[in-house]
């Protein structure tokens, strides 16, 4: 991993700044630190943002999606097709 003091220049952010999000990283068990070696990416750390995005990311989008559906007087059926109709789209590009 970038330390702070690259993610800084890179973004041009305040190192303290960087060092307060890798810190964050590091809190979730995404990263870890080695002493002397620096952060790493740890073995859970993609499914474990594979899984916040999951929870919070798309259940936002779909709670979203649903009341926009409730205020068209869509029905579940109707969303529901909508969905596997997209869906199958998608699986075929």
């Amino acid at each position: 991993m970038y330390s702070q003091y690259q993610l800084a220049e890179m973004y041009t952010i305040n190192p303290a700044t960087a060092a307060k999000g890798l810190n964050l990283l590091v809190d979730e068990k995404i990263l870890y630190k080695k002493r002397g070696l620096g952060l790493f990416v740890s073995s859970t750390g993609k499914e474990i943002i594979i899984n916040k995005r999951k929870n919070f990311t798309l259940k936002g989008l779909v709670r979203e999606l649903v009341i926009e559906a409730k205020q068209l007087q869509l029905s579940e059926k109707e969303l529901m097709m909508m969905i596997k109709e997209l869906y199958e789209e998608e699986d075929k590009q």
